[in-house]
C-alpha cells in the first residue's frame, strides 16, 4: 500500500525548504494562496495576507496594469520580470519574480514563486513542515447474514447516521464516480481484487476519500469484508499543489539538491540533470562524492557540522559537469531536520554571465582608471607649465629676418617630422616649438617639456622614461614618464646637447623604433610621440668631441630650424617691447601706455647679448621703477660703455650664402638628388644654382702636394 502521508510530508516539505516566497492570485488580483516564506517575509499572518491584493503588495500595479500582465501570462504561460513589494511595516525591497499560468480545478490563477533580490544570500530560517492528522473510519460486513458494523469516524467522514449507507450496493452513491466504484466493490465481493483508492465524493463541498477494501477468505469463499476510509482532501489538494510547485521548480534555472550526513542525493530538481549533463538513472545512484570528485569525506562532515551549527551558509563554488567543463555557482545550503534526519538543502545559482559582466566592469575600470590618471598627469603636468611660463601662443614679429624663420616653422609643423631648433640662449627657441606643435595635427594633446639642463644626471632617465616602485633608493612609488605622457602627442627636449652621454642611446631607440623600458619595469613600452629638441650649443663640435653621439644627432637634425639672434632682427625691438610694456604694466597696477622715441632709439642701439628674455627682463625692471603714462629711459637702461659691436650683423644674403655653403659641405657639394643639397634646402636644382651663382658660392679645389 502507498503511504500518502508520508508521501504529502516529504514533497511539502521540500517546497517549503527552498528558499523563495510563493503565492497564487486570481484574475481579479486577489491573493487565493500564501506559503510561510511570503507571510514571514511582508509581516503579515496569513489570515490577514489573505485579506490582500496584489495591489496592497506591489503599489506600483493598478487594475489596467494587472489586466495587461494577466493577459500577457496567459499568453505566454510562463513569465520571469523585476518587482517591487511593500511590507506590512511600509518598507519597500526589490524581487525577482518566475511567474506560472495554470488552471485548478476550472479556476484560472497565476502562480508566483518570488527571489528577494536585495540580499545575496538567503539567510532567513526555513520553515518546519507540519504534518496532518489523519482519521480514519472502519467499517466490516458479514456476508452470511448480511450485517454490517462502522465506526463513529466512519459515519463522520460521510456525514451520516444510516449504517446501512456503508454497505457496498449503496456506499457507491457516496461517490462521483459511481461506476468505477461499483467496479471496485463487484471484485471485491467476489473475491478476486482488493483495492486502496482515491475517490472523489457527491457532496459539497467535494472530498476526498481513501478508500481500502479487503476480502476475508473461508476456504475459497468470501465470508466478510472489511474497510477502511480516511479523509485525504487536504493531503490530496496538498499533492496536486506540491506537483505543480514540483513542476515550476523544475522549470527553474537553479539547481536545488537535498542530501543527508552521508552524502547521499535524497532528492534534485530537473535542472540539475538538464545542466550537468548526467541522467536521472545516474543521479538516483549519486552522492556528492560522484558529483564532485574535489570534496574529500572529511571536507563534507566539517562542511555539514558547520552548517548545522549556522544553519544556512553562502559560498562560491566551481560546479563540473559530466564532460568535465566547470561554471562559476553561488551556493546557498541551508540546515533541515526531518523525520530526526540532518538534511541539507542546496540552492545552486550559475553566475557565469554576472562573473563575465563582472570582469568586464573591472576591465574598463582599470581602463578609466589608467586613462584618469594618464590625464591627471598630463593636467598635473600643464598645471605647472602654466604657473610657471609666459607667452606660449605670442611669436611677435614684423621683420623680414624672423618671417623666413616663420616660414620653416609652417613648412614643417603639420608633418611628423623631427625638428632640432638652434639658436642663442633667450632667442625663443620654446616658442617655436609651442608654434610647431599648435599647427600640427597633434595640438589636441600635451606638448610635454623637459629640460635636460636642469635635471640632475641620477633623474633624468626617470624623467624621461619612467620607473616603477622600488627600482632604486627613493622610489616609492609608480612614476610616468615623459614619453609615456606624450603619447600620441609632441615631446619638447629642450637643451638636448646637456644629455648625458650615457642616456643618449635610449633615446636613439625611441627615435628609431618609437619603443622603451621604465626603470624596473618588466615590458617594453610602445609610444608614438613627435620629438622636437632645441640647444645654444654647437652639437658637430661635440661630436668631434665625444660627447654627443653623431647617429642620435643625425636623427634630430632630420630638420633643423635656427632661431636669430635679437640683433638680427632688431625691427622687432619696438614691437616686443611695447608688447611687454603693456603685459607688465596690466601687472604692476601702473598706467603706462608707450615708449618715448628716445627709449626706443636707446633700446636698438643695444646688441642684447641676452636676446629676446634680456628684453622682457628690462622692460619690467622699468615698469617697476618708473612711472607715468610713457616710458621714457632712466637708470633701467642698458649700459652701453661704448661696446656696441657692429660687426656681430651680417647681412641677410651673407647669412643665406653661409648657410648654403653649410648645406653643400654637408651632401660633399652634391646638389641633385634625394640626398642633394637642393632637397635638403626644398628648392629647385635650377633655383638653387642660380642663388649660387649670384652669391659667388664655388667649390674650392685644394690641390696635394
Amino acid at each position: 500500500m502507498i503511504d500518502l502521508r508520508h508521501e504529502l510530508s516529504i514533497k511539502e516539505w521540500l517546497i517549503d525548504a527552498l528558499p523563495h516566497e510563493v503565492i497564487w492570485a486570481s484574475e481579479d488580483g486577489k491573493i487565493v494562496y500564501a506559503n510561510a516564506k511570503f507571510c514571514i517575509r511582508l509581516g503579515y499572518k496569513k489570515s490577514e495576507l489573505m485579506k490582500l491584493s496584489i495591489f496592497d503588495i506591489n503599489t506600483t500595479v493598478t487594475k489596467e496594469s494587472w489586466i495587461e500582465h494577466w493577459e500577457e501570462i496567459k499568453r505566454e504561460k510562463v513569465l520571469n520580470f523585476k518587482a517591487v513589494h511593500k511590507n506590512k511595516s511600509g518598507k519597500f525591497y526589490d524581487v525577482e519574480v518566475f511567474a506560472q499560468f495554470f488552471s485548478n480545478n476550472g479556476k484560472e490563477m497565476i502562480c508566483s514563486i518570488i527571489s528577494d533580490i536585495t540580499t545575496s544570500s538567503f539567510n532567513e530560517n526555513l520553515l518546519r513542515n507540519t504534518e496532518a492528522i489523519a482519521h480514519v473510519g472502519g467499517w466490516k460486513l458479514n456476508l452470511q447474514d448480511g450485517s454490517i458494523i462502522v465506526t463513529e469516524e466512519a459515519l463522520r467522514i460521510f456525514e451520516t447516521q444510516d449504517r446501512e449507507n456503508f454497505t457496498p450496493g449503496k456506499a457507491i452513491k457516496f461517490f462521483a464516480n459511481e461506476k468505477k466504484a461499483k467496479n471496485l466493490f463487484r471484485n471485491v465481493l467476489r473475491g478476486s481484487q482488493e483495492f486502496d483508492e482515491i475517490l472523489e465524493t457527491k457532496s459539497e463541498p467535494k472530498k476526498f476519500i481513501r478508500a481500502i477494501a479487503k476480502p476475508i477468505f473461508k476456504g475459497k469463499k468470501v465470508i466478510n469484508i472489511t474497510g477502511i476510509y480516511q479523509d485525504v482532501t487536504e493531503q490530496y489538494q496538498k499533492a496536486s499543489t506540491l506537483k505543480f510547485f514540483k513542476e515550476i521548480i523544475d522549470n527553474a534555472q537553479d539547481l536545488v539538491y537535498v542530501y543527508n550526513r552521508k552524502g547521499t542525493l535524497l532528492h534534485y530538481s530537473d535542472s540539475v540533470s538538464k545542466q550537468l549533463g548526467f541522467s536521472r538513472k545516474e543521479l538516483d545512484n549519486f552522492s556528492i562524492f560522484n558529483l564532485d570528485s574535489n570534496i574529500t569525506q572529511e571536507w563534507w562532515y566539517s562542511h555539514f557540522d558547520e552548517l548545522k551549527e549556522k544553519r544556512s551558509m553562502h559560498m562560491e563554488w566551481l560546479v563540473t559537469r559530466k564532460d568535465g567543463t566547470k561554471f562559476p555557482a553561488e551556493i546557498v545550503a541551508n540546515h533541515l531536520v526531518y523525520e530526526g534526519q540532518d538534511i541539507n538543502c542546496a540552492v545552486v545559482r550559475d553566475v557565469t554571465e554576472r562573473k563575465m559582466r563582472d570582469l568586464k566592469l573591472f576591465e574598463a575600470l582599470e581602463e578609466i582608471k589608467s586613462l584618469k590618471e594618464l590625464l591627471e598627469n598630463e593636467n598635473e603636468y600643464l598645471q605647472e607649465e602654466i604657473s610657471s611660463k609666459i607667452n606660449y601662443d605670442n611669436i611677435i614679429c614684423k621683420s623680414a629676418a624672423y618671417e623666413k624663420v616663420l616660414e620653416q616653422v609652417n613648412q614643417v609643423a603639420p608633418t611628423d617630422t623631427t625638428v632640432l631648433i638652434t639658436g642663442e640662449s633667450g632667442t625663443g627657441k620654446e616658442l617655436l616649438a609651442r608654434a610647431l606643435h599648435n599647427n600640427s595635427l597633434r595640438q589636441n594633446r600635451a606638448l610635454i617639456k623637459i629640460n635636460c639642463a636642469t635635471l640632475p644626471k641620477e633623474l633624468i632617465e626617470s624623467e624621461l622614461f619612467g620607473h616603477k616602485k622600488g627600482a632604486f633608493t627613493g622610489a616609492v612609488a609608480d612614476k610616468v614618464g615623459k614619453f609615456a605622457l606624450a603619447d600620441n602627442g609632441t615631446i619638447f627636449l629642450d637643451e638636448i646637447g646637456e644629455m648625458p652621454i650615457d642616456l643618449q642611446p635610449k633615446l636613439l631607440r625611441v627615435l628609431q623604433e618609437g619603443e622603451f623600458d621604465e626603470l624596473g619595469g618588466s615590458k617594453t613600452i610602445k609610444v608614438n610621440v613627435r620629438v622636437i629638441a632645441a640647444t645654444n650649443r654647437h652639437l658637430e663640435k661635440m661630436i668631434k668631441e665625444g660627447a654627443f653621439r653623431e647617429d642620435l644627432y643625425y636623427r634630430l637634425n632630420v630638420f633643423p630650424i635656427h632661431n636669430i639672434p635679437l640683433r638680427a632682427h632688431k625691427e622687432d625691438i619696438p614691437l616686443l617691447a611695447q608688447y611687454f610694456l603693456k603685459k607688465y604694466s596690466s601687472k604692476a597696477g601702473k598706467a603706462f601706455k608707450r615708449l618715448s622715441k628716445k627709449t626706443i632709439d636707446v633700446l636698438m642701439a643695444y646688441n642684447f647679448p641676452g636676446n629676446i628674455r634680456e628684453l622682457e627682463n628690462l622692460i619690467e625692471r622699468a615698469v617697476i621703477v618708473e612711472r607715468g603714462t610713457t616710458l621714457n629711459p632712466g637708470s633701467w637702461m642698458p649700459k652701453m660703455n661704448g661696446n656696441i659691436n657692429f660687426d656681430d650683423f651680417k647681412s641677410f644674403e651673407t647669412m643665406q650664402r653661409d648657410y648654403i655653403i653649410k648645406v653643400l659641405n654637408y651632401t660633399n657639394w652634391r646638389v641633385s638628388g634625394k640626398k642633394g643639397a637642393a632637397t635638403i634646402l626644398n628648392m629647385k636644382d635650377k633655383t638653387l644654382f642660380a642663388k649660387m651663382k649670384r652669391l659667388g658660392i664655388e667649390k674650392k679645389i685644394v690641390l696635394k702636394n
